[in-house]
């Protein structure tokens, strides 16, 4: 984006402001008039410095000099029918009221200046989002895709949350994964994690070997990214990795420190737990165990709902966190960008204002493989059409306790480099 040029959000904004302008003006023919037939010992030309003060607030700083050129010359105006231009009084208010709306124009030129710098760094973090999140398409074989990113710095719009879509031989491979801090700060190890997947998903036949060789690529290129040495035993990535073949059912899951997906079927939400759970990325110390994937079933009309902590941990003004899994279960059934928006909605009204924390959404819905058998399984779920008072206890309630998870940190190559840029 060019230094002149203006967003397209920003551009009714500026309309506006130029239309309500007419109200300076207008305070200025008025505070003339009134001046001019007032007694001699009246003056209200010294109110003129509240129309470019006004303008300031509306519109840029030439349209603020302007009207302040307009209002240093009614001065003059209301000075040759009050004494003429020589008298002590008059000269010091054409002084004062010139010196006054030059500061003002000047402060205006600099809030612009900010203003423009602010959106080429906005216009900087969403590029450096697209390039590293790749928003995934709306349709990716027999899957609809929709997602939702909320950064917690709104000035960066990119955080420390990260999800990617790949396709393999067979069907579809799906990472999400949440590094410790937030905004710029995460996004080298981020970037890291993702180049890693995107790689993998194409190189590992199997999802335990592509966990695997996750593991072993995080800890290669954890020091270059990461201030391990000061700040060791605390780099590390939760992450969540999917195999969904495109013509089975049958999915494979494994869950490395990462808060469980929900699974959304016939008005049902249920927990994916892993029933065996790895550690997370970076734990390069520990010995960690061999792989081993979770299935489960995924038919068609079922939907996977991923989240990141952030959403789970949103807390209320009252202090309470966001009961994710009880409010899914009555979310629209209508696709997964209805599900997404009503999250959104529902998670900005719970918390009532920004969030505090990154955030990240990926719904994935299986519409076009043909229907198999749904067998057995041990996951707890919660009906969205369980009668109140019935005594069963949502799932919910155990997301509730549960602690902030220590899953992000810093980064520097990639953070240095956009502060350069910027």
């Amino acid at each position: 984006m060019g230094a002149g040029r203006v967003p397209v959000d920003r551009l009714p904004e500026q309309q506006l402001g130029r239309r309500l302008v007419a109200i300076p003006l207008a305070l200025i023919v008025v505070i003339t008039v009134v001046d001019i037939h007032s007694p001699p010992d009246v003056h209200l030309g010294p109110l003129l410095v509240i129309a470019p003060a006004l303008t300031a607030s509306l519109a840029g700083p030439r349209l603020t000099a302007l009207v302040g050129a307009l209002a240093v010359a009614a001065q003059v105006l209301i000075a040759v029918f009050h004494g003429g231009l020589t008298t002590p009084n008059h000269l010091s208010q054409i002084t004062g009221l010139t010196l006054l709306s030059a500061l003002v124009v000047f402060v205006c030129h600099v809030r612009e200046r900010r203003s423009r710098e602010l959106n080429r760094a906005r216009s900087v973090a969403e590029t450096a989002q697209l390039v590293l999140l790749r928003p995934p398409r709306r349709r990716i074989g027999p899957l609809r895709v929709a997602w939702l990113y909320l950064a917690a710095e709104d000035e960066t719009r990119i955080g420390g949350d990260l999800f990617a879509i790949a396709r393999s031989d067979r069907g579809t491979r799906v990472i999400i994964g949440d590094v410790r801090g937030k905004g710029l700060a995460a996004i080298g190890e981020a970037s890291m994690v993702l180049g890693a997947f995107r790689e993998g998903a194409h190189r590992y036949d199997t999802l335990p070997e592509l966990a695997a060789g996750l593991e072993a690529s995080v800890c290669r290129s954890l020091e270059d990214v990461a201030d391990t040495e000061h700040d060791r035993g605390e780099h590390f990535i939760t992450a969540l990795l999917l195999d969904i073949p495109d013509h089975d059912a049958q999915v494979e899951m494994i869950n490395m420190g990462h808060p469980p997906p929900l699974l959304l079927h016939d008005h049902q939400v249920t927990v994916l737990h892993a029933r065996r759970p790895v550690p997370p990325l970076g734990m390069c110390e520990l010995s960690v165990p061999s792989h081993r994937a979770d299935p489960f079933t995924f038919e068609d009309g079922d939907t996977l709902l991923l989240y990141t902590d952030g959403v789970i941990e949103a807390r209320s003004p009252k202090g309470a966190f966001y009961p994710l899994t009880e409010h899914a279960a009555s979310a629209p059934t209508s696709g997964p960008e209805a599900l997404i928006r009503y999250i959104h909605h529902d998670l900005l009204n719970h918390i009532g204002h920004e969030p505090g924390d990154d955030a990240a959404l990926l719904a994935i819905e299986r519409y076009g493989a043909h229907h198999l058998h749904r067998p057995h399984t041990t996951a707890r779920s919660v009906d969205s059409r369980r009668r109140p008072g019935s005594g069963s206890k949502p799932v919910a309630e155990d997301d509730r306790r549960r602690g902030s998870h220590a899953v992000r940190h810093h980064a520097t190559a990639l953070v240095a480099a956009i502060n350069e840029w910027l």
